[in-house]
């Protein structure tokens, strides 16, 4: 299932409908290589002693035991960690449910595998169009807020994937034959994010993430019960992003981030990964690249300074980032370092990012269809005198207000 042409994809069982990266907007050059899990940032945390310290493990700490003393900071108290840490209960669970007896991290290092068994005959799909809609439908009564389908693209792949107990990489173990990803995302909860930076705003990516489990769980199951292979994925086994972008979700912001339609960046994405015959998405283009080439909101809003303020190069920070890309890059060292003095995530690009606003939708529509146009600096004046990027206290959120 190799893609030989980095500009003409070419894949395993799609319908004439596999897209080109010049037409997706990916700029891949003949120095690309797949990404190592090895090298993610969080992965590094654990193995790299550039990154590695007693104030890594206090940060993953934190999200299982109570702190030993609590921040008199707003934001950081004991209530704010406590709900943080019960949204992130049901993505735990799982993810910790074959650590010890099989070494398995599910949905962080390892796909999901909490399944019943297929189903012994498959169901005949004669229209992948139909079929595909049908998936769409389940997947919205699943819960997910989006749904978009991209033929399976192995370059998102792990090259290599990590396994956290014995530090070290091992082989990828995503079955063969697979042709089609189905990617989902659900919508972070806006006034949360409005709170960040605080622990509190962490709520809102666990979440995200334990709709995820749900969502993507019951429409692999589905997938299964029709008589087809699928493998419900969130952070692990292959680059969500990328793939989000392909099956038409959205396009790709400076911070790094996709950027939705519906959502801006205030999104979590999931994919399952199937070889039920479907047909494909295409890629969305609504003004993005060039209204990022403009704002610098997030850039400017970044504590470490971690979010590239340039054009979009091969730009290499370190080895957490993935060669032969040409696309804004965020120096994840930085990033991480302070979601470790914060001991919590940061979601302050997305706070700030014009993407990421609440108002009726005829609205939010008219926003970003300016954005979209030669008013572009014009919506980001406004948003600079409407003010929603600013930072909410979170006594307020508590308040109801």
């Amino acid at each position: 299932m190799k893609n030989k042409n980095n500009n003409k994809n070419s894949c395993n069982g799609c319908h004439g409908d596999c897209v080109s990266d010049t037409s997706v907007g990916f700029k891949i050059s003949e120095d690309f290589k797949r990404f190592n899990q090895k090298n993610d940032i969080f992965s590094r945390s654990f193995w790299d002693d550039q990154i590695h310290s007693e104030k890594t493990e206090r940060f993953y700490t934190s999200y299982r035991k109570p702190l030993k003393e609590w921040k008199k900071v707003d934001g950081y108290q004991h209530r704010d960690f406590s709900i943080r840490n019960a949204a992130w209960h049901v993505t735990d669970f799982f993810a910790e449910r074959l650590e010890k007896s099989q070494d398995r991290r599910e949905g962080f290092l390892d796909f999901l595998t909490a399944h019943r068994p297929s189903a012994a005959e498959s169901r005949d799909i004669p229209d992948p169009v139909e079929m595909s809609r049908e998936i769409k439908h389940v997947a919205k009564l699943f819960d997910a807020d989006l749904c978009g389908i991209t033929f399976y693209d192995e370059r998102w792949t792990y090259d290599k994937r990590f396994n956290r107990n014995q530090l070290e990489e091992v082989e990828m173990d995503l079955p063969d034959g697979i042709t089609n990803t189905i990617v989902v995302a659900h919508e972070m909860d806006y006034e949360l994010l409005r709170t960040v930076p605080s622990a509190l705003s962490g709520t809102a990516t666990g979440v995200g993430y334990s709709r995820d489990v749900t969502t993507l769980l019951a429409l692999a199951q589905y997938i299964r019960n029709l008589g087809y292979q699928a493998y419900a994925s969130m952070n692990d086994t292959a680059l969500s992003i990328p793939m989000a972008i392909q099956a038409g979700l959205g396009e790709y912001g400076r911070h790094g981030l996709l950027i939705t339609k519906e959502f801006g960046p205030r999104v979590r994405i999931g994919k399952v990964f199937t070889d039920l015959p479907l047909a494909h998405d295409k890629p969305i283009h609504f003004g993005v690249e060039k209204f990022c080439s403009i704002c610098r909101e997030c850039t400017k809003a970044c504590p470490p300074g971690a979010i590239d303020d340039g054009n979009q190069l091969e730009t290499i920070y370190n080895q957490s980032n993935i060669p032969g890309i040409a696309k804004w890059t965020t120096d994840a060292e930085k990033c991480f370092d302070f979601w470790v003095k914060q001991v919590t995530d940061c979601s302050i690009c997305i706070r700030v990012c014009p993407y990421n606003r609440k108002m009726p939708n005829w609205a939010f529509k008219t926003w970003t269809n300016l954005m979209a146009t030669p008013f572009r600096r014009i919506i980001l004046w406004l948003d600079k005198i409407i003010g929603q990027g600013k930072r909410n206290a979170p006594s307020n959120w508590w308040k109801g207000h």
